[in-house]
C-alpha cells in the first residue's frame, strides 16, 4: 500500500472539481478508474485524466485497493459496504448516510473486513483548520463553542453546480453543512450528551448540544441565505479566551490530504480519528436533530 490504487465512483460536480483533479494528481497514489451510473459523464472523467471508465462498478472495485466516493449519501452508503466487504479501503463523503441504519450497515462492513476507512470532512484535512483543531483539542479548558455556517446555494441567483443536488434539496444544511460543524465541535468538546434543535427560515436550523466534557456549543446551519448574509466560522471560548477557526481553502489539496491518511492508516492499522466510526456518530447526532425539527414543525402545525 505504499502507492494505492484508489477508483472514484461518482461523476457529479464534487467528483469533477475535487475527487478526480487530487487523485490525478497525487504523487502517492494510482488513480485507477471511474465508474458511474451515467456511463457519457464516466467516460468524459475519466478521459479528462487519462484513465479507464468502467462499465461495471465491481470490476473496478476488483482493479483497485481503495475506493472514493462522490456520491449522495444513501446511494454511497450500500455501495461502501459491498466495496468494504470486497477487502477494498473506503474513502468516503461526509455525511455517510442520512439514516442511522445506512451509515450502521457501513461500519459494520469495515470492522468485519478490516479495511482502513476515511469519511472527508473538509476542515478534517484542510492544510489551514487541520492543526488547529488539533490544537485545540489538545489544549482543552474550553467553555462553549458556536458554529455558524449560512451559504447561499438555494438563495436568490445561485448558479452554484450543486444547487442541483436533489439530495441536498430534500435533506437541506442540516445534513450538508451540519457534519462539518460537528466533525470540529466534536473532537475539541467531546460527544454530544444532550442536543436541542429550532427549525428557521427555510431550510435554517439551529442547534444547541451538551459535550462529554460539560462545555456546549451551538451551530446555527442553512443554505437559503442572501449572498450578502453567506459565511463560516467556528470559535471556541474558554480558559485562553475567543478563539476563532482560521479560514481555508484549496478543498483539492484537502483530499489530497485524505488520500494520505487513508494510505497511512492501510499501512499502519492504525484507525483514523475521522474515520467511519466518527461518521456514524455524526449520522446519529443529526438524524436525532431531524426528529426533533419535525417534532417541532408538527407542535406548531397544531398550536
Amino acid at each position: 500500500m505504499t502507492k494505492p490504487r484508489i477508483g472514484l465512483i461518482g461523476t457529479g460536480p464534487w467528483a469533477e472539481h475535487t475527487h478526480a483533479p487530487a487523485l490525478a494528481a497525487h504523487r502517492g497514489a494510482v488513480f485507477s478508474g471511474v465508474w458511474g451510473r451515467r456511463r457519457e459523464a464516466a467516460a468524459a472523467l475519466a478521459s479528462a485524466h487519462g484513465v479507464k471508465a468502467y462499465e461495471d462498478m465491481d470490476s473496478l472495485i476488483e482493479a483497485s485497493d481503495a475506493i472514493a466516493f462522490a456520491l449522495p449519501p444513501d446511494v454511497q452508503a450500500p455501495l461502501a459496504a459491498r466495496a468494504a466487504a470486497a477487502g477494498r479501503h473506503l474513502l468516503l463523503d461526509k455525511p455517510v448516510a442520512t439514516t442511522v441504519a445506512g451509515a450502521r450497515e457501513v461500519a459494520a462492513a469495515v470492522e468485519r473486513s478490516g479495511v482502513a476507512s476515511v469519511v472527508f470532512c473538509t476542515l478534517r484535512f484542510a492544510a489551514e483548520t487541520a492543526p488547529w483543531i488539533a490544537e485545540q483539542a489538545a489544549s482543552g479548558g474550553w467553555l462553549t463553542g458556536r458554529a455558524h455556517w449560512l451559504g447561499s446555494l438555494f438563495g436568490h441567483g445561485s448558479d452554484s453546480p450543486y444547487a442541483a443536488s436533489p439530495w441536498r434539496r430534500e435533506r437541506g444544511a442540516l445534513w450538508d453543512v451540519g457534519p462539518h460543524a460537528l466533525s470540529v465541535l466534536l473532537p475539541v468538546l467531546g460527544d454530544v450528551t444532550e442536543l436541542t434543535a429550532l427549525r428557521g427560515p427555510a431550510d435554517t436550523a439551529h442547534l444547541a448540544f451538551r459535550h462529554a466534557s460539560g462545555a456546549s456549543s451551538t451551530a446555527t446551519v442553512g443554505l437559503s441565505a442572501p449572498s450578502e448574509a453567506a459565511g463560516a466560522s467556528i470559535e471556541l471560548y474558554g480558559e485562553r479566551g475567543r478563539v476563532p477557526m482560521p479560514a481555508w481553502s484549496d478543498a483539492v489539496g484537502s483530499f489530497g490530504s485524505a488520500i494520505d491518511a487513508l494510505a497511512r492508516s492501510a499501512r499502519t492499522g492504525e484507525p483514523h480519528a475521522c474515520d467511519v466510526r466518527l461518521g456514524l456518530r455524526i449520522t446519529e447526532i443529526l438524524a436525532e436533530a431531524e426528529e426533533r425539527l419535525g417534532a417541532a414543525r408538527t407542535g406548531a402545525a397544531g398550536d
